[in-house]
């Protein structure tokens, strides 16, 4: 685990510090990243712990969609997270080495009280991710995929 301070990234403007961490491309980990991603979050003190909740969740859906992604390629490489500190937000950053995808070939999923989404098991979770944070990203390429996750602070949001 790094953090470092003063540092920017080329997908940030600068920020105020970085914490980058690995994991085991296992599902016993993702409680741990939720952990750690929580304790970057209260680095922030003007971030709720509402909003501390709703990143947890996110970072739970992004990461074992990480660790499913490289497991139907057989891969076990580390699951590699980083979250930025920013002045009026936290950025999380999950990448892993699995095959990608476009989200392009994501289908369209009925609204949420409609009967046909019951038909759905899969494919909920970067919708549920881009509900739950403030911003969303997912890259994906031959050396696998991004899910940026941004959730602004309490100022930032009342100032939106």
């Amino acid at each position: 685990m790094t953090l470092s301070e003063g540092e920017s990234t080329p997908r940030r403007a600068p920020t105020t510090s970085r914490l980058s961490f690995e994991i085991p491309a296992r599902t016993d980990f993702v409680s741990f990243a939720r952990v750690v991603v929580a304790g970057a979050a209260e680095l922030r003190a003007d971030i709720s712990p509402e909003r501390v909740e709703d990143l947890k969740l996110a970072v739970s859906e992004a990461v074992t969609n990480a660790i499913n992604a490289q497991g139907r390629i057989g891969r076990n490489d580390r699951i590699r997270l980083e979250c930025w500190l920013g002045d009026d937000e936290l950025t999380v950053i999950i990448h892993d080495h699995g095959d990608g995808f476009s989200t392009a070939d994501i289908p369209d999923l009925p609204e949420p009280d409609h009967p046909d989404r019951l038909l759905h098991e899969s494919g909920l979770g970067l919708h549920l991710m881009s509900m739950l944070a403030d911003e969303s990203e997912v890259s994906s390429g031959d050396d696998g995929t991004d899910v940026k996750l941004v959730v602004y602070s309490t100022r930032r949001r009342l100032s939106t």
